[in-house]
């Protein structure tokens, strides 16, 4: 009973650098890639169907600056927003269950938080949430500005955007993992 006393004095630290190394980029990316990274194709797919990427280009606006770089930059910029707000609400969740279901005081809790954390995990889970953004918008826009063949085509590669971008961040979270940590 006491070294399953002991185990619990240290769940909340290492809830938190769970979530703050893997889990909340991980699942924010999963999720963002889903919801905006298909938008992002299906919205310039539609586009690109509709020849109004063809009509930018005969009015001398470039597509890639004009459509592509505003949501670029905007998932590098919101992504380490995200997972910083996805590991705040683990920890509260966490401190609740922990709370209400394991009787483990808040003091104990927060005092495990504070013995292990470290500033680089936190600072590596915010670096994998701008790589997550580069990658989901990059393939959302590719994907989108390469779609052909009607509606179908649309279709596939709303599919093919986040099939792609799922692979990617679970691969590079690998590769980040090594370098990082």
């Amino acid at each position: 009973m006491a070294f399953f006393m002991v185990s619990l004095s240290v769940l909340g630290g290492q809830v938190v650098r769970v979530m703050m190394m893997e889990m909340a980029p991980v699942l924010t990316a999963l999720v963002m890639s889903g919801r905006i990274g298909a938008s992002m194709t299906a919205e310039i797919g539609a586009m690109k169907i509709s020849e109004q990427i063809d009509a930018l280009k005969t009015m001398s606006i470039d597509p890639v600056r004009y459509i592509v770089m505003p949501r670029f930059l905007s998932m590098v910029i919101m992504m380490p927003v995200l997972t910083f707000f996805s590991i705040m609400i683990a920890v509260i969740g966490a401190f609740l269950v922990s709370s209400f279901f394991l009787d483990i005081t808040y003091q104990v809790f927060f005092e495990s938080v504070r013995t292990f954390f470290e500033l680089g995990d936190l600072v590596g889970g915010l670096l994998k949430g701008v790589v997550f953004g580069m990658l989901i918008s990059l393939i959302g826009c590719f994907r989108g500005m390469n779609t052909l063949g009607g509606a179908r085509g649309l279709g596939n590669s709303t599919i093919q955007a986040f099939v792609i971008s799922a692979i990617a961040i679970l691969i590079s979270d690998f590769l980040l993992w090594i370098i990082l940590f």
